[in-house]
């Protein structure tokens, strides 16, 4: 009889620990499938502040020298996945300057003048983890003066906040063919729309 009572006992604890670990397993795998969102495509829309960085620079009395340039960015992105994005990200330098222009044969300099040039370009973006991501991508600078074809360069960290707003720092390096180069950074917020 005793050794019936030790057996009953020790079944009705298996089975309550047995109970308890599968409640248990089903709500941890619940909790992680609620973190674990399912992603779904999605747009994303934000505005930067910018230093735009000139090298071949020029002051009024015509010496060459490093400008640094106020200049706002504004960004569309569509995230087609969760490591791809495509966008239209574009750069407004908001004060006049001159700059000395390469000419292809490298030998023969041409000072410009550029007045508020807005610089637009379509991004391919690739999301290295869960806040670096790196762009390439192609466009132009306008202003009044002439038009220019660029490539541009970057990368930028972002850092997730509630309610789909996103904070995030960039770095990024156009090449205007046959003018002038130029590096900027920056530090902005982005809202998320749709999909998520």
């Amino acid at each position: 009889m005793f050794a019936k009572n030790i057996y009953l006992k020790k079944n009705l604890e298996l089975t309550f620990l047995l109970c308890f670990s599968i409640l248990l397993s089903n709500k941890i795998t619940a909790q992680e499938s609620e973190e674990k969102e399912i992603f779904k495509p999605h747009h994303q829309i934000g505005i930067s502040i910018n230093h735009v960085h000139v090298f071949e620079g020029i002051d009024d009395d015509g010496n060459k020298e490093v400008l640094a340039l106020p200049a706002w960015g504004i960004d569309y992105t569509y995230h087609l996945s969760q490591k791809w994005a495509i966008g239209l990200h574009t750069d407004f330098i908001i004060e006049k300057f001159k700059v000395e222009k390469d000419l292809e044969s490298g030998e023969d300099k041409e000072t410009v003048e550029r007045s508020y040039p807005i610089a637009p370009a379509v991004m391919g973006i690739y999301k290295l983890n869960e806040h670096w991501s790196f762009l390439l991508g192609m466009g132009g600078e306008f202003a009044k003066e002439e038009d220019y074809l660029l490539t541009r360069a970057g990368a930028e960290y972002g850092y997730e906040l509630p309610k789909g707003w996103e904070i995030f720092g960039t770095f990024s390096y156009d090449i205007k063919w046959s003018a002038y180069d130029s590096w900027g950074i920056g530090l902005g917020i982005a809202k998320n729309f749709g999909g998520r």
